[in-house]
């Protein structure tokens, strides 16, 4: 059985996820972006083996404990869409500007295009290929407990900034239609930041989207 806790790091409060398989304690995280101790701690707690680390973009607060906790637990990177190396490739000096720690560089094991399937345990999870964000933001999604993992991509009443480099304002509202509110109204979705919602509700109230064409 999939089993999700949200854990939020770095002073940005981005939501981790921790997903497990009750059975077998396997795991993964996505967007591991940083207080790897807290992580580490929260993992141990709950007696799970991380198999992977999976990532929807290359930011500093959704990949900064990432090169760290892939070279501990010596596991595998997956994601995002190789347009975000860039990101990943300046996350250091990023995390400088912003007084971050500075994180250890982050090295993916496998770039995704969209399309692809991911599994932990019996369980699969659809990528999704959603730019506009960040140029190679992905976004992951579980048809059977119908959960999605947005990332940067929308919000519980909002939409993703698009004022960073390579951002593109059109292509994130694309993505939001195509690969977001192409699915089933009770999907819920965990986002980057902030409470979970789901996709109906944004349909109808999102003042950024609700409403309007792709």
């Amino acid at each position: 059985m999939l089993q999700v806790k949200i854990v939020p790091v770095t002073a940005f409060q981005q939501n981790c996820s921790i997903l497990w398989d009750s059975e077998t304690k396997e795991a993964v995280l996505i967007d591991a972006g940083g207080d790897a101790e807290v992580l580490k701690q929260e993992v141990e707690a709950l007696g799970l083996n991380v198999k992977e680390l999976w990532l929807t973009h290359g930011h500093l607060d959704h990949a900064g404990a990432v090169g760290q906790l892939a070279r501990e637990w010596k596991i595998p990177v997956i994601g995002p869409h190789k347009e975000d190396q860039f990101w990943l490739d300046m996350i250091q000096e990023v995390s400088a500007r912003y007084g971050f720690p500075i994180p250890e560089p982050v090295v993916v094991n496998q770039w995704l295009e969209g399309g692809e399937k991911l599994k932990l345990g019996e369980e699969e999870f659809e990528v999704r290929f959603a730019p506009g964000h960040t140029p190679g933001h992905v976004i992951f999604y579980n048809k059977n407990h119908q959960i999605l993992w947005t990332g940067d991509v929308l919000f519980k009443g909002s939409i993703g900034r698009t004022d960073f480099p390579r951002g593109n304002h059109q292509q994130l509202i694309e993505s939001i239609h195509r690969e977001c509110f192409s699915l089933p109204d009770e999907t819920q979705f965990i986002s980057g930041h902030g409470p979970i919602s789901n996709i109906g509700y944004e349909k109808q109230f999102n003042p950024f989207v609700a409403g309007k064409a792709g």
